[in-house]
């Protein structure tokens, strides 16, 4: 048993004197902002309680949950809308497992990259609600990753112009008589303009429901088209671009 206890404590002073432990909160700050949010930046989270605090800065990240106090606490916001608000360009929106969000046409004008907190998509879902033409609306370059997003009519995404990501995601369209009023992604780009690149790529993501997965009324066509096949589900793999 003392053994045990001093390979234990040996082990701890080890991790405590390591070199990386040696730098300041903001040369690591500066070193977590290259990590990629899921799962690596999540990940240095569960290290210890310094990385957490760190890891879970709102300078590196926004949080949307419901909170658990009634006290304020900076970097997290009860609705997406709010966080979306209060970001800056560049920033990354962590949206919390377990949770059904509203979001009705919420417009996003400056470079974001919203995420999924849970471990597959299902875990967090945006519901856009019936009468909204789409859940969020794109006129900047942004991402959406790991998230479950449904709208009954209307579509799921719409892309206005920038470049957007969308990877690892669900988009569904609800089963109803007009469902060929709805789509999971509509794109209304239209030709560059002083050479910036418009288009949709989309990446390991389910579609269901709607009347086709990409509507285009701009300059876009669907291109270089992918599918694999599970027991489940069709997994999409495709992009949304120039001629």
């Amino acid at each position: 048993m003392p053994k045990k206890k001093l390979a234990a404590e040996g082990e701890g002073a080890g991790a405590t004197s390591s070199p990386i432990c040696t730098l300041d909160d903001g040369c690591l700050m500066h070193i977590f902002s290259f990590l990629s949010p899921i799962p690596d930046r999540y990940n240095t989270a569960l290290v210890c309680h310094r990385w957490r605090f760190l890891a879970c800065h709102p300078r590196l990240w926004l949080r949307v949950e419901r909170p658990i106090k009634t006290t304020f606490e900076p970097g997290v916001f009860p609705t997406l809308e709010a966080a979306i608000s209060a970001a800056r360009p560049g920033d990354t929106i962590l949206i919390a497992a377990g949770s059904t969000n509203i979001a009705s046409a919420i417009q996003i004008k400056k470079t974001l990259c919203l995420i999924g907190a849970g471990t597959n998509p299902d875990d967090t879902v945006l519901t856009c609600s019936r009468g909204a033409d789409s859940a969020l609306e794109f006129l900047s370059t942004c991402k959406v990753a790991n998230l479950t997003i449904r709208a009954e009519l209307g579509c799921c995404l719409l892309h206005r112009s920038g470049r957007l990501t969308i990877e690892g995601c669900v988009l569904q369209c609800e089963e109803n008589p007009l469902d060929y009023l709805s789509c999971p992604i509509m794109s209304t780009a239209t030709s560059p303009v002083k050479g910036e690149l418009h288009g949709v790529t989309v990446a390991r993501t389910r579609i269901e429901g709607g009347a086709k997965a990409v509507c285009t009324s701009g300059a876009l066509v669907l291109q270089h088209v992918r599918a694999i096949y599970s027991r489940a589900s069709v997994f999409f793999w495709f992009e949304v671009a120039a001629k």
